[in-house]
């Protein structure tokens, strides 16, 4: 049975990267088979025509993508690839990626992965979906 994944580990994982700690990217929330990671929008994170970056996106959608599969698969896991779809271009105050588990085995998981930001109203729109691989390491 691999070692679950819980609140505090996946919150010690993520600050365990710099580039996490530089985006500012926080778990919301992690389960089994389900994960939430947000950032909050700042200027530095957007492009040039003021919506989030592409690279923002990815990123998050991969991270949330890996926490899920390692909430079933453990917590040595990495991305095996993955795929992403911008829908609509991001602005908003906030960045949240909800990713689960569609099937797994016991050395990969296939996730999936919505991008969205809130808005001021806290409306809450998806602006990205993705859909990965996450393979179980050694």
């Amino acid at each position: 049975m691999p070692e679950e994944i819980t609140p505090e580990l996946a919150a010690h994982v993520l600050a365990a990267q710099p580039f996490s700690a530089l985006v500012g990217a926080r778990i919301a929330s992690v389960g089994h088979g389900t994960a939430v990671l947000e950032v909050d929008v700042r200027d530095d994170l957007l492009q040039q025509n003021g919506f989030v970056h592409g690279g923002v996106l990815s990123y998050a959608a991969d991270n949330a993508l890996t926490f899920a599969g390692g909430s079933v698969l453990g917590p040595s896991v990495l991305t095996g690839g993955f795929s992403i779809e911008y829908l609509r271009p991001a602005r908003g105050r906030l960045l949240r990626a909800r990713a689960h588990v569609l099937e797994s085995t016991r050395r990969r998981a296939v996730c999936r992965c919505d991008v969205s930001v809130l808005g001021d109203a806290d409306e809450e729109r998806i602006v990205a979906a993705a859909q990965g691989v996450i393979a179980l390491v050694g």
